[in-house]
C-alpha cells in the first residue's frame, strides 16, 4: 500500500458515472418499478452504497476510508440508466475507487434485475467526472 501516513486530512470527494444501455422498452420497466425481479433502482442504490463501503475488501491496496456521504442518482435515457455517484469523506487519501466501485456495483445490479427481459443489455462508459481535496486539488472532465 502507499504510506499516506504524511499527507494532510482533508475534505475529499469524487463524482464517477456509468452507463446500462438496454432497449426503451426495458428503460419503461426499470422506471416504472415493473420487472419480473422487483424495482430496480432502490436495490441498486443500495448496492452502490455497499460497494462504496466495501471497497477495501474488494480491491487490493485501496485504503480503508471513513466515509460521510454517498450519493446515488439515475437518469432515464432513451435506451439507457445513467448512474452518478458522489463520495465524500475527510481524510488523507481520495474517493475515486469507492465512487467507481459504488458506481460498478449499481451498474451490476441494475444488469442482474432486468438480465431476464433482455439478454443483450450492456454496461459502458464507467469514468470518473471529478474529484477534489488532496494535495493534487481540484480536477474534473470538463477542465483537464
Amino acid at each position: 500500500m502507499v504510506d499516506v501516513t504524511e499527507k494532510s486530512e482533508t475534505t475529499r470527494t469524487a463524482v464517477a458515472e456509468g452507463f446500462v444501455r438496454t432497449r426503451s422498452d426495458v428503460i419503461e420497466q426499470i422506471f416504472d418499478a415493473d420487472l419480473p425481479k422487483g424495482d430496480a433502482l432502490p436495490v441498486a442504490r443500495v448496492a452502490a452504497i455497499l460497494g462504496a463501503k466495501k471497497t477495501p475488501d474488494i480491491i487490493p491496496l485501496c485504503h480503508p476510508l471513513p466515509l460521510g456521504k454517498i450519493t446515488v442518482d439515475f437518469d432515464r435515457l432513451a435506451e439507457a440508466v445513467r448512474i452518478e455517484v458522489s463520495v465524500k469523506t475527510r481524510g488523507v487519501t481520495g474517493v475515486e475507487m469507492e465512487a467507481l466501485t459504488a458506481v460498478s456495483s449499481a451498474a451490476l445490479t441494475v444488469f442482474d434485475m432486468i438480465k431476464a427481459v433482455d439478454k443483450h443489455a450492456v454496461i459502458d462508459g464507467i469514468r470518473v467526472l471529478s474529484k477534489s481535496g488532496g494535495k493534487s486539488g481540484d480536477w474534473s472532465v470538463n477542465n483537464d
